[in-house]
């Protein structure tokens, strides 16, 4: 058995709220759990009673009802808390005190604190303006913003109505948004002048014209000063500064009593079909689901200070976000994270005494090869943990986390997606770290890998599934009446059993590995991409007649892999490759650029006509392709065997 990179001593396991509350359990079930492995199997087979005296432990403000969980046979159909009520934001806002709640550092050395009283407030502020606007229950708030205060104020004052909060980050093009927003049709939206990234500053204001000529849902554009001080926005209709929009009168939050599952979020799939599907995320699920993650697995408390270097885009900010019902001081920045230079962040986490570090498998990697030792250079007495997710955590990066940041430290490889808001497996703090391993798949999380037979396996790969529901599982889709994308999306390939799409193990130490995904997500640099999104830009280029594209692993990471056939007497050249890059650039994100772009002849497709990305990226791995019955054109493989150009 391999010797783990580290593991907390018996002081450290008896001072973590996991053991507190196994112990809580013990002595009001006369139980004797005193390891993980047993808490964990407890509390699937146990998952009302886990759920319920969670709630109590975590001191979730509103009314529990009588009822745990309604047709627990069901999935989907389960339904949580069938009877409660209660309000998100309220239970994000329940302190009011001095102290900091929300501190922010941008790559300018812009520093914003605000206290949890000052947070309140503001939110108090914005939520009255919102309701005088009309907004109410179910109507949709869409923010358009870097990770700044204001973006967690807008979310906040969102969810204290009853609203329905949707966001995205400010580096998606004019169709990117649209293709998201334009679905679930914002009253109102909810936007900065600009952005910095990379010691530049990027306006956006021209883009949110952009946006809002196409989409007509939206009543008021609410700008936020960010890169001026007084913007002009005279050239923007509908629009109006945050500073007179807000209620400066109100001091109260008016905190809607709502449904467990009432709507909270619209988050978006990757787009790999076409348009991303919107998943709607409930108010109770997210938040007894978050405050489970942050509470027991990654012991956060009011002396702490979480941080995650994430967008608003990204499912890891609204997971950060909810930190805030724990008390802690929440730390966001916005920027690139090797600007003004590549210790930015750890400049940061120094100065401001962060804890808890979150960031993706990409980064980590990318730092260890900018030589980047923060041991050295470095006072990081507080931290305690670091957490990386958005793709695997190789080996090396272990290593190097434990070599060159800080050998003292729980280093947490999380994963779950953007479905599930919140996490099938990640930390736990009275277990030990294995290098490549996830250490502990999530409490109340009756999660396995499935053979192909449907069979539950142990040391061999397979599929991730979830056989029993869970409180974060999605409401369902927005416009999916009959619940039949919902269904096929998750439950279409084992009956009344999630499968995520992941492909990973359980290892001997009951840890977790995941291999990557099942499907033809694209993942670069943590980020999740759907091919469809590539696809919509490279067919707006006149000489492309159509394009293929796949992810190749490449330097512990994926890069994007753009193939295209062109019409008939055009070339691939220079100028056509960059054309093609900048108009993916310009109408998605930097991160949807392909690092490669390759003249084919002809692309593979079923006899429907559907491209095959998935055979093609095993021909490019040197995999067999055992479906080419099912291919038209099948002979077309040959052209991408053994390409020099996927070589470098």
């Amino acid at each position: 058995m391999t010797e783990p990179l580290w593991a907390p001593d018996e002081a450290r396991c008896r001072a973590t709220r996991l053991y507190d509350f196994m112990q809580t359990l013990n002595q009001r079930h006369q139980l004797d759990l005193n390891n993980y492995q047993a808490l964990h199997q407890w509390s699937t087979e146990h998952s009302e009673t886990f759920w319920s005296d969670l709630w109590d432990y975590a001191g979730i403000i509103g009314d529990k009802g009588n009822r745990v969980l309604e047709h627990p046979e069901r999935m989907p159909g389960a339904r949580w808390f069938p009877d409660a009520r209660l309000n998100f934001a309220q239970n994000l806002l329940r302190y009011r005190d001095q102290r900091p709640a929300v501190i922010f550092r941008g790559e300018d050395d812009t520093r914003i604190e605000l206290s949890h009283a000052e947070l309140y407030l503001q939110v108090a502020q914005l939520a009255s303006a919102l309701r005088r606007e009309g907004v109410t229950r179910g109507d949709r708030v869409s923010g358009f913003m870097p990770n700044i205060p204001a973006t967690l104020i807008g979310m906040l004052a969102t969810a204290s109505i009853g609203a329905i909060w949707s966001s995205c980050s400010p580096d998606f093009g004019i169709n990117g948004v649209l293709d998201r927003f334009g679905q679930v049709e914002p009253k109102i939206l909810l936007t900065t002048d600009g952005y910095r990234y990379n010691g530049k500053r990027l306006n956006s204001l021209e883009r949110v014209q952009g946006i809002a000529d196409q989409l007509h849902s939206v009543e008021k554009i609410v700008v936020v000063p960010f890169l001026e001080a007084t913007p002009d926005i005279s050239g923007l209709d509908r629009a109006v500064l945050l500073p007179d929009f807000i209620d400066a009168q109100a001091s109260e939050i008016e905190f809607e009593p709502l449904p467990f599952d009432h709507p909270l979020y619209v988050m978006y799939s990757s787009g790999t079909t076409g348009v991303p599907k919107c998943i709607v995320h409930s108010a109770g699920g997210t938040l007894i689901q978050h405050l489970k993650e942050h509470i027991l697995h990654t012991d956060v408390g009011r002396d702490d200070c979480l941080f995650y270097y994430t967008t608003c885009g990204w499912m890891m900010w609204n997971w950060l976000v909810s930190g805030l019902a724990t008390g802690c001081t929440l730390m966001l920045f916005d920027g690139s994270p090797f600007a003004p230079q590549p210790s930015i962040l750890w400049d940061i986490a120094e100065q401001e005494g962060i804890t808890v570090f979150g960031t993706s498998a990409k980064y980590i990697a990318a730092l260890e090869k900018a030589g980047v030792k923060p041991r050295e250079s470095h006072n990081l007495e507080k931290l305690r943990s670091v957490l990386s997710t958005g793709s695997p955590l190789a080996h090396e990066s272990f290593e190097y986390v434990y070599r060159d940041i800080k050998h003292e430290l729980q280093l947490s490889s999380i994963s779950g997606g953007t479905d599930i808001v919140s996490c099938f497996a990640l930390g736990c703090p009275i277990r030990p770290v294995y290098a490549g391993e996830l250490q502990c798949r999530g409490l109340g999380m009756a999660v396995e890998i499935f053979d192909d037979n449907g069979k539950p396996v142990r040391g061999k790969k397979g599929e991730l599934v979830c056989t029993r529901p869970f409180p974060s599982m999605p409401i369902g889709f927005w416009n999916d009446e009959d619940g039949q994308k919902y269904h096929d999306a998750y439950f279409g390939q084992f009956d009344n059993i999630w499968a995520h799409g992941d492909y990973g193990e359980i290892t001997e130490h009951d840890g977790l590995i995941i291999h990557g995904r099942s499907d033809a997500v694209l993942n670069p640099g943590g980020v999740r991409i759907g091919t469809a999104e590539i696809y919509r830009q490279v067919e707006k280029v006149d000489e492309v007649l159509e394009s293929l594209c796949i992810g190749q692993p490449w330097d512990n990471d994926v890069r994007v892999v753009l193939f295209v056939r062109l019409k008939e007497g055009f070339n691939l050249t220079d100028e056509l490759i960059k054309r093609i890059r900048d108009t993916i650039r310009a109408n998605t994100t930097p991160r949807h650029v392909p690092a490669k772009v390759i003249q084919v002849t002809d692309i593979p497709r079923t006899i429907s006509g559907k491209i095959v990305e998935l055979a093609v990226r095993k021909v490019v791995l040197g995999e067999e392709v055992k479906n080419k019955d099912a291919l038209a054109n099948p002979e077309a493989l040959e052209l991408f065997c053994d390409l020099p150009e996927l070589q470098s």
